[in-house]
């Protein structure tokens, strides 16, 4: 199963955050990736349990800035037309 990503936060230590999309069941999650300091584990996350985690950290901040762009984007998407939108 493929995984679309698109790199929403990172920081200089080395810490990412991807906004993900399985092409197969369309889940939408967030993977963090950390850094190898930090024990390197990565984690998938339910995008809602992501955003009520704590403070409103950067890395929530750019993903509210990326939601908050496409609906300021105007235009009608395939979703408004009763249709799936492309990730």
């Amino acid at each position: 199963m493929s995984v679309k990503t698109r790199e929403l936060y990172s920081i200089p230590g080395g810490d990412r955050w991807l906004l993900c999309r399985e092409s197969e069941t369309r889940r939408v999650f967030i993977r963090h990736e950390p850094n190898a300091p930090s024990g390197g584990h990565v984690s998938e996350i339910d995008i809602g349990t992501f955003l009520s985690r704590g403070a409103l950290n950067p890395e929530h901040q750019a993903l509210l800035r990326l939601i908050a762009a496409l609906v300021d984007d105007g235009a009608e998407t395939p979703t408004a037309k009763g249709r799936n939108a492309a990730f």
